[in-house]
Formats: C-alpha cells, structure tokens, sequence
C-alpha cells in the first residue's frame, strides 16, 4: 500500500500547477517528497472523473515568458497517488490523515473558511466548512496519541495559518483542554502565500499555467517544507510578498474584474485582451501610481512595488493564457474584501491619506449591493 506523507485538501487547477507539480519535479529529482493523497471537499459527483485522472498523472502546460524567452512545455505530473472525496470516501480521509499524514495543504476557495449551520456538530456533516472537518481529523489523531502535524493552509488570506488556527480553536471551545492544548502545541500552522496564474483547466485533469510562480512560506521552529524546489522560498515574514501580492496583482485582477462587470462585458473576455484596450491598460495604470502606490511609499517599499507592477504586467500581457475575466469574477464581493478593502486598511496604516476614488467606488458598490 502506498503511503502518502502530504494530505491535500482541493482538487483546483492551481493546485495541479503548482504544489503538485513542484512535489512531482522534487520527486523526479530524486527527493523524497510525498507523495500526495488529494480530497475533494465538495461533493460534485461530476468531478469524480477529475479524481480518477489525477491519480493516473495528469499534464501540465507552461506557457509564457520568462526572462524575456519564451517558453512552451508540457510537464507531466505524477505526484498524486490517490483521491478520495469526503462526501463518499470519509472513514477513509479521516484514516490516511490520523495514519500516513505529516503535513496537510489546502487551497479551499474563497468561502473555503466561511462558517457552516453545520460547524458545531460533533459528528461529521459534508456540509460542514473546511476548518470544522479539519476538527474533526485533528480530534481523531489526538485520540489515536499520534505525534503532531503540519497544517500548511494555501488559501489568498494574510496569515492564513493562523486564521484557519484561530476558526479551528474557535470551532474547540468546548472541547477538553488537552485536545486544545494539542492543537496549540503539537500543531504547526504555517503561514503561506501562493503566486501563479493558471488559466484554464485540462481536461479531465491538468493545467495551463505561466512560467512565473512562487510559494512562500514564513518560516518559524519545527518547519518542514513539503519539498525543495526553485519555487519555493522561506522568509523571515510575508509582510511585504502579501502586500505585493495582494494589492498589486490580485487587486489589478479585481479591478479589471469589476471594470469588465460595470460595462457588461463579453463573457470570453481574456485579460490580455483587456491589457490590449488603451482605456482600459490606462484605467489600471492610473489606479496603480495613484492609488496604490502612495501607499507602498509610505510603507517605504516604493522600488519593490514599480518593480513588481512591471512584472504583474508582463503576466498580465502574455500571450499565450486564456486567461478569462469570467473566471476572476467569481466571488467578487468576497475579492473586494481581501484585496481592495484589505488594501485601503493598509494605506491607513501607513498614514497614507491620498485620494483613492476608483477603489472607494468599488467597495461603495458592494456596500450598496449588499444593503
């Protein structure tokens, strides 16, 4: 029987072309590194096909430019050694995580976190959140008196290890003061932040994806990196990748996103095709020196910001992603949250008080809609 080191909760495309391909590369390599058992946490029957494929290997497509060369390959990914779903496979889940598991990734979406009626229950319930099934499991293997584990969350929240630590010890309130000292001491939860954009599923499984990508990891004691690989960097502190990350590519993307809804645009809008609209490329352009910038200025970290806005947009320019405007729109309000509002706190913060109408108009609109 295989053995599986990594638990991975998510089926997504990013995942494919990212955690699963830098742990499959790793392991071509010559590391040992996983492999993974993957779980899917919906219960989408249509997406059993995608299991299946996975654990068979599935392609992934780097398509791009990189260090001004452009680059076209196809790699397959072989890392995936099982799949299971929690609707149909959880006495099973619940036993690779107490028996096999060292550390757990999951990119859950973004209402992965958000509370379920279902949440308090102490039996398992498929319409429970992530983090109440995460309480589950992490009550099973305290119970079973196994070691501690990893809990290496890849969702796009600032310091989301310990947000998921927080709602999980949240959910353990009226549990024993053993199990939650358990969690508090014998768990690591580790604070990440993922960077690549994945344009458009194969199918039933794989990925296209840009040559750029980065996983970022805030080191801190007992840290064990699910692999070794050039993607992968420890640092001292997220501060600065997140600010970056957050409020220059990921706001860009919701501002075209919001900027494509307001003018009822074509569904099969690509956001290199928006990139190609003069008006457009200025409206982005403008946010970015008039609203953010001042912001990263006052935080004195102006260079890295002109530096990586250079770089979000040659991402956002490549030619060769179908990158759909569509797809970014989804969750839009829960985007606006974590990235536009998340961003005007942050300018607060550093006593940056310049005018920012584009970004308060749109986070006035979800006001409004929300009312």
């Amino acid at each position: 029987m295989v053995v599986t080191p990594i638990l991975q909760f998510g089926t997504s495309r990013f995942l494919q072309a990212h955690a699963d391909l830098f742990v499959s590369e790793a392991r071509e390599n010559g590391q040992k590194a996983g492999p993974i058992t993957v779980v899917q946490s919906s219960d989408d029957p249509a997406r059993r096909a995608r299991l299946e494929a996975l654990e068979k290997g599935f392609p992934v497509r780097i398509e791009g430019i990189s260090d001004r060369e452009s680059v076209q390959e196809t790699v397959q990914v072989t890392s995936v050694k099982r799949a299971l779903s929690t609707a149909i496979d959880w006495s099973e889940v619940t036993r690779v995580f107490v028996d096999e598991t060292e550390i757990v990734l999951s990119n859950t979406g973004d209402t992965g976190f958000e509370p379920s009626e279902a949440d308090t229950g102490r039996q398992f319930d498929q319409s429970m959140s992530y983090p109440a099934k995460l309480k589950l499991l992490l009550q099973s293997r305290f119970a079973a008196s196994k070691c501690g584990i990893q809990i290496m969350p890849m969702e796009l929240i600032i310091d989301n290890g310990h947000v998921l630590r927080d709602r999980v010890l949240e959910l353990a309130q009226n549990d024993s003061d053993a199990f939650r000292t358990y969690l508090q001491r014998d768990v690591v939860w580790v604070n990440s932040l993922v960077d690549r954009i994945v344009s458009q599923p194969l199918r039933p499984a794989g990925a296209v994806a840009e040559p750029y990508a980065l996983w970022a990891i805030e080191d801190q004691p007992g840290l064990k990196l699910p692999c070794s690989h050039p993607s992968v960097q420890v640092v001292p502190s997220l501060a600065q990748i997140e600010a970056l990350k957050l409020f220059v590519l990921n706001l860009g993307h919701t501002v075209l996103a919001d900027h494509w809804l307001q003018s009822r645009g074509c569904k099969g809008t690509k956001v290199r095709e928006m990139m190609a609209e003069p008006k457009t490329r200025h409206h982005l352009e403008q946010v970015y020196q008039l609203e953010v910038r001042p912001a990263f200025s006052a935080a004195g970290i102006a260079q890295e910001f002109d530096d990586y806005v250079q770089t979000t947009f040659e991402r956002f320019e490549n030619p060769f992603l179908d990158h759909r405007i569509a797809d970014i729109a989804q969750n839009h309000n829960q985007k606006i949250e974590r990235r536009i509002k998340a961003m005007l706190d942050f300018a607060i913060e550093h006593n940056d008080r310049s005018p920012k109408p584009v970004l308060t108009g749109i986070v006035g609109r979800q006001t409004r809609d929300a009312s």
